[in-house]
């Protein structure tokens, strides 16, 4: 029986960007379902076992699809219409990518959108609810995606403020050492925040708004004693939070607000016996009206596919450590325990 093959009419101006630099997204494709592909002018032909030609040739024309729709392929794209179609799902990925899904534009004019089905689901949530929790491993894009929600929703007067808020805990190294005064102790704290804020809203509006005190970043702790209304709220590392300072944090949001939440409970810096608030406030409010929570998995990852891999390995890792250990006993043990 000879080799299966399908051909694909990849459009001319678009075959650089579907292939990417040195083919370098065509081969992933051709790795993950064993074939092969040649191409010829515009057509390109997939050789191999009929059932992985037929699911390669999908990806394709979801890739070919989110070129048309003026995406730069990226490794993310990739990998994720890969996972989408190992369940059937691959047409999902070309339609998450429309004008629909736009939350905003970075100041260098770089679309800001869902790029998987979680974060859409994370985005409809905070459309519809006043408090979202975000909840899942790093780079699912959890706190980018409050901070686009929180900066459009401020630039369309929607809220008359933004505040942006992390607990200041030590991961590894005391405050006490670092030098400077306790804003300046603080600051690496909130360095990721100042980074969004930076590339979606730019410097100058950014600190202009800051002067004017219309965007605060401050730690958690500066939250107390006080009531926020019209206000976007993002709480970000919300997993190093206490029970008591996430009940203090929830019972600030004031009329016209909305806050979002966001945190990795595999990546706890709390003293070893403490219980996260994030946690806690998880199995509290499960069943709150207009409370949404959302959580994200290492399908969601939208950095370098490396990082992907190292969350699917810890993740295992964790699992593995956490199964109860069987005991084993040497002969005289097993005399002594009869």
């Amino acid at each position: 029986m000879g080799t299966y093959f399908e051909n694909i009419t990849v459009p001319s101006d678009h075959i650089q960007n579907v292939f990417g630099q040195y083919d370098k997204n065509i081969n992933n494709i051709g790795k993950a379902y064993h074939v092969a592909f040649v191409l010829r002018n515009d057509t390109l032909k997939v050789m191999g076992e009929e059932s992985a030609v037929k699911r390669a040739c999908s990806v394709v024309n979801q890739i070919i699809k989110l070129s048309e729709n003026g995406t730069d392929i990226t490794d993310q794209n990739v990998n994720y219409a890969i996972s989408m179609a190992k369940k059937g799902t691959e047409e999902v990925v070309s339609e998450l990518d429309n004008d629909k899904n736009m939350i905003c534009h970075t100041v260098n004019g770089k679309p800001v959108k869902a790029k998987t089905l979680g974060q859409k689901k994370y985005i409809d949530a905070i459309d519809n609810n006043m408090i979202v929790f975000g909840i899942g491993p790093a780079g699912t894009g959890k706190t980018y995606l409050a901070m686009a929600k929180a900066i459009t929703a401020f630039k369309n007067n929607e809220v008359n403020r933004i505040i942006l808020t992390r607990p200041a805990i030590e991961a590894g190294e005391k405050l006490g050492f670092l030098p400077g005064d306790l804003q300046s102790k603080v600051d690496p704290y909130l360095r990721p925040l100042y980074d969004a804020l930076y590339e979606i809203m730019g410097a100058e509006a950014f600190l202009k708004n800051m002067e004017k005190g219309l965007i605060e970043v401050a730690p958690l702790a500066y939250m107390r004693g006080r009531t926020l209304d019209n206000a976007y709220i993002v709480l970000d590392e919300a997993q190093n939070t206490t029970p008591a300072q996430m009940k203090m944090f929830l019972t600030r949001i004031g009329f016209g607000s909305k806050a979002i939440i966001t945190g990795d409970l595999s990546q706890k810096d709390l003293p070893k016996d403490a219980q996260s608030g994030l946690e806690v406030a998880v199995k509290v409010l499960n069943k709150i009206e207009d409370i949404s929570i959302v959580n994200f998995t290492s399908e969601d990852v939208v950095r370098h596919p490396l990082v992907q891999k190292i969350v699917n390995a810890y993740e295992a890792y964790e699992s593995r450590q956490s199964k109860p250990k069987k005991q084993h006993y040497t002969s005289k043990e097993k005399q002594n325990n009869k």
